[in-house]
């Protein structure tokens, strides 16, 4: 008899959860989404950096140590990111500027995050990120978006993505990313 074998899947299952964040639809067929799977030697790079984080941000920032305490108690975690290639073309506006070119041409700022960039692609990235969380909640696996993972990622250096939000996952008899205090 295997007892509690469904924490043997999760890696599995992570990385199917991937899968629907690679292949949810992108503006124009141009796929700048990054995906991977947060390995166990990271988790602990990711949450240091987590807390260090809220120590400089300061007041408003505690929030980063609880989800350094929750990615610490996941079974796994997934990023998913966008490094830009560009813009759409559209001039559409919604960066902020009148024209793709003038966004492009504008200096890229380094906080937790690089931009500006093209708005269809933080689009892309928010239904790569849908699809993932629906794919996760279809394997009944506990998860929850967090910016503050993202941010750990981008400052740590553990990938080169222009915005990156990450996905702790739990498969527990209670959901550990519930009841946050």
């Amino acid at each position: 008899m295997i007892l509690n074998p469904e924490s043997e899947v999760l890696e599995t299952l992570a990385k199917s959860i991937l899968l629907a964040a690679r292949t949810a639809p992108k503006a124009k067929g141009v796929d700048d989404i990054m995906t991977a799977l947060v390995e166990k030697t990271d988790i602990e790079v990711l949450a240091s950096t987590m807390e260090r984080l809220a120590d400089e941000k300061g007041a408003g920032f505690a929030f980063l140590k609880r989800d350094a305490a929750n990615i610490r108690n996941a079974g796994a975690a997934v990023l998913i990111g966008v490094k830009t290639s560009g813009a759409a073309g559209l001039d559409c506006g919604a960066c902020g500027f009148e024209t793709c070119a003038e966004m492009l041409s504008q200096q890229k700022v380094e906080v937790d995050f690089r931009g500006p960039n093209c708005m269809l692609k933080y689009i892309d990235l928010g239904i790569a990120i849908g699809a993932a969380v629906a794919k996760a909640k279809d394997f009944c696996i506990d998860n929850r978006v967090m910016y503050s993972i993202g941010a750990a990622t981008r400052v740590s250096g553990l990938l080169d993505a222009d915005v990156v939000f990450g996905i702790p996952l739990s498969v527990t008899g209670k959901n550990i990313f519930f009841d946050r205090k």
